[in-house]
């Protein structure tokens, strides 16, 4: 079974995505609310795979996309999906340069979610 960090500041986001996956059989192996949290976490829990909010509060300057790039560095095989709101198409870009692998926009529609998991973990 795969497992999923999920990394939002937003509770009601991480229990949302959490809720669409585990509905899928997915386990969620853990949760972070800033890109800081999220590399660390990622080191303990070296998941299958990361989904990522593009915008969070900046903690010691580590946005979505500077988290993407810290895991790639750790991880150059790191599966990485962004979640945008609408209208971050510029940030979307610069993380999937960074090395993400797909992305799922705000307001989720499971179906997406669920397609989009399933095609980064192949």
């Amino acid at each position: 079974m795969a497992k999923v960090l999920i990394v939002d500041d937003a509770l009601f986001m991480r229990k949302m995505l959490s809720d669409i996956l585990k509905k899928e059989g997915i386990e969620v192996c853990g949760e972070a609310e800033n890109g800081k949290e999220a590399v660390d976490k990622y080191q303990q829990v070296k998941p299958d795979l990361v989904t990522m909010d593009i915008v969070m509060p900046k903690m010691e300057e580590i946005d979505g996309v500077a988290a993407v790039k810290e895991i790639m560095k750790i991880d150059p095989q790191a599966k990485i999906i962004m979640v945008s709101a609408m209208g971050q198409h510029s940030l979307v870009v610069e993380a999937i340069q960074a090395g993400a692998k797909d992305f799922v926009t705000k307001p989720f529609q499971p179906s997406r979610v669920i397609e989009a998991v399933k095609r980064v973990l192949g």
